[in-house]
Parts: structure tokens; sequence; C-alpha cells
């Protein structure tokens, strides 16, 4: 059997790192522990009064040692942003990037998945909810570090942001950041890793052991398994929140038994039913013992997210929206729907203004833009509240559907097929299509 694959995780960029060794860690060849401090001076690591180009620490006990990082900030563009201190396994490794010293935790795949698991949903969520989600974790990481490898082989240092735009049209998509001194970073773009600052379980252990080494395929290739908090009912496809890439295994489905029952949600009359009404699906659920599965305790501050509501005046929207995309497009007229995708989130969007019209996308734009952080989804209506014959709204209400992009598995749904009794595979497979389940090591 194939060995199992390390990984190097960034957590965080700062001037200046303050963090402690709990344990006897070596750097170059000395025994070191306790609290410690580096900064970046003049393009080097200063440590101890010395500079080096990078550092490296590597615990001597890889089962007990650990390192605290203090004041990483988490939820970066998100609502719930905040920082906090967190605790890690594995070697730290310190380099200069950006005028700043960038941390790198370096752990195995699986010991990475037991924090993952407890990070991005609870520890205490069902076993195969656990399992299921192990899965498309150690799938999408896997299938990252594969397309990083192949790209730097056919052209070094290429690590770029896709954007196609004109003066009246700005359509952007960011993936995951194409890191180019680690793999995957620790926050929501690529996948929540908090270390075991989030307490692991022994049923987040059961699910890394039961599934160690699987992975999602298709066609002979791993599947790049997307996940989000609630599609809203009905799943997204890919191409339609990033590159134009069709994934037959990430396609329009019911989040429900009756999973090709449901409308065409790309027509305008159809999504605007859909999101004003609350139908039937997986994600549909308030059961506080069900969310808590999946909603850690700053995730639980969000309480509508299946459906939801967004309230501006005028000036809020102009300012923000000014503020937001940097075009002063004066006061606002109109948010036109230009087009949906399978979930009835908007990927282009006009925005109508009295100095300047534009229309934006993709999804993600479209969330950034309309939020001080991030909208819920992209998957929205829009009510305009006008008074006398004034062109301009008082007020537009967005009223929408779904939380986050709406590819893959839906983590709120595959909570409640837990609790229903389905087990790991059959949640998987009812979230990427005609996918297969194989042990790579």
């Amino acid at each position: 059997m194939a060995q199992v694959p390390q990984v190097r995780v960034g957590i965080m960029t700062e001037p200046m790192i303050e963090f402690e060794l709990n344990g006897d860690y070596l750097v170059n060849g000395e025994k070191v522990t306790g609290n410690q401090l580096a900064q970046c001076v003049d393009g080097m690591v200063e440590w101890n009064g010395k500079r080096y180009h990078d550092l490296l620490f590597e615990p001597i006990n890889v089962d007990s040692d650990s390192f605290t990082l203090e004041n990483v900030t988490i939820g970066v563009s998100f609502h719930w942003k905040r920082k906090e201190n967190q605790t890690f396994r594995g070697a730290l490794h310190l380099i200069v990037e950006n005028d700043g010293i960038t941390t790198i935790n370096i752990l195995s795949v699986e010991e990475y998945l037991l924090s993952v698991i407890s990070s991005e949903m609870s520890a205490t969520a069902s076993l195969e909810l656990l399992k299921a989600h192990a899965v498309i974790s150690r799938s999408w990481l896997l299938a990252q570090i594969h397309k990083d490898s192949v790209a730097t082989a056919a052209e070094p240092g290429l690590h770029q942001e896709f954007a196609a735009s004109s003066d009246d049209e700005e359509i952007k998509w960011w993936d995951r950041d194409d890191h180019v001194n680690f793999d995957v970073c620790a926050d929501d773009h690529c996948q929540r890793y908090q270390g075991i600052t989030r307490a692991s379980t022994e049923t987040v252990r059961q699910a890394i052991e039961a599934t160690w080494g699987q992975v999602l395929m298709y066609g002979g290739e791993l599947c790049d398994a997307r996940f989000s908090k609630s599609c809203g009912g009905v799943y997204e496809q890919f191409e339609n929140c990033w590159q134009d890439d069709h994934h037959p295994y990430l396609v329009a489905r019911r989040d429900d038994d009756d999973e090709m029952n449901f409308p065409d949600l790309t027509r305008e009359d159809n999504a605007a039913d859909w999101i004003l009404s609350s139908p039937h699906a997986h994600c549909n659920t308030t059961d506080k013992e069900i969310l808590s599965q999946v909603l850690n305790d700053y995730d639980q501050e969000t309480t509508d997210f299946y459906r939801w509501r967004v309230e501006y005046t005028q000036e809020e929207l102009s300012k923000l929206i000014k503020e937001r995309t940097g075009d002063d497009y004066g006061r606002i007229i109109d948010l036109e729907p230009v087009a949906r995708g399978t979930s009835g989130r908007l990927y282009k969007l006009r925005i109508v203004g009295e100095r300047m019209t534009k229309t934006i996308g993709k999804e993600l734009s479209i969330r950034y833009a309309l939020s001080p952080s991030c909208l819920y989804s992209s998957a929205f209506i829009v009510e305009k509240i006008e008074e006398g014959n004034d062109e301009f709204p008082e007020k537009f209400i967005l009223r929408g559907a779904g939380w986050g992009h709406g590819v893959g598995l839906c983590q709120i749904g595959a909570a409640v097929m837990g609790a229903k009794g389905y087990n790991y595979q059959q949640i998987l497979l009812h979230y990427f299509i005609d996918a297969q389940i194989k042990t790579i090591y």
C-alpha cells in the first residue's frame, strides 16, 4: 500500500509571530521549547537575535508535542471573522512571504483530517456524517495537491486569479488560492483547519480510521469534492461558480429522496417561486440537535440560512457597492438578474446606477459586492421599495436561499440524512452523482 502523504498548510501571515512550543522541538539541531517570538526584518526571519531565510521547528515526540499560534484570523472575508489562539500538531515552518512571516504546519493527511472534520463541523456529529466528510475532505485535498503538482511541472510559478472583463462586464471567479509555498490554507476558501483547537472526539477518530485512504473518484480521476453549508434545496453546478469545466458528478439534483423533482431554476419565474417558498429538502430543517452537528459555536450565530432576508436603504446599498467593488455607480437604480445557475444562484448580475451600469459575476463576486462581509448566497430575488415618482428606489430587499456556493455535498442536508439512518456511502453518492468510493492507500 502507498504511504500516507504529507500536507503543508498555510496558517497565517503577519509581520510578527508569537507562538509557544508545547514540548521539545528541534530547530537547526538545537532543542527548544516554551514561548517564542519571530519577526520579519529586511526580508529575513529574525528569531533569538539571529536572522534566517526560513526556520523549521520539528517535534521530537510527534504524538504529544504541539505548538500554539496567537491571534490567528479565522473567517477571512466572512461575517464570522475573528481572531483566536490555535494549537497544532506536526512541524512548524516559518518563511518570509509578502513582507511578513508565513506559518506553515507540516503533518500527515490523516492527522490533518482529524482537525478538518472538527473544524468544518462539530466533533459531536453522527458517525456516518463524519465518515462522509472525511472522504470528501480527503478527496478534495489530494485533488488540489495533484492539480498543483501538474501545474508546477508544466510551468513553474503558474498561480493565477481568473477574470474576464470589459467596460460593461466584469466576470471573476476565485477558486482556492493556488498557493506557491504550501498546499492549502487553513481558512474557508480552502478547508477550515484549526489544528487541535477544535476538540476532536473518539467518534471523529473512528470516522477517519473507518475511511482510511478512501476517496471519491469519477472516470479514474479524483473528484473535486466541493461542499457548502446549505444548497437551499437544489445543487448548483460547478461551472456556474468556478471555471467553465463541467464535472458530471457535480450536477443539479434536489436535496431530497425524490432527487429529480425540481423546477428549472435558471428561469426567473421559477427561481422567484422557489426562493419565496420553503420547499421540502433535507437541508430544510430547524432541528437544533441536527444543526449542532454541523455548526460550530460561531456558525450557530447564523439561524436563517435555508431562506433569508437582507434589507438596505438606498444610501446604504450605494455606499456598500462602491466600497466593495471600487466602482462609483452613484445612486443605485436597479439590481437586474442576468443569468442563474441550476440552484437559482445568480452568476451574472447587472448593477444599474445613475453614473454607470455593469454586469458582475460569478457568484462569489456578487456575494462580496452586496454585503459588508459575504452574502449568504447568490440565490436571491430583489424587491424594490419605491416612493413617489423618484427613479431611485428607497429600499432594496434581498430574499434568498441557502448558505454558500451550493456545489457538491450540502452539510446540513447530509446531517439530516445521517439522522435518518443513511450510511456514509449513501450520503456521498446522493451528492456526487455516479462517483465511486475507492481506497488508494
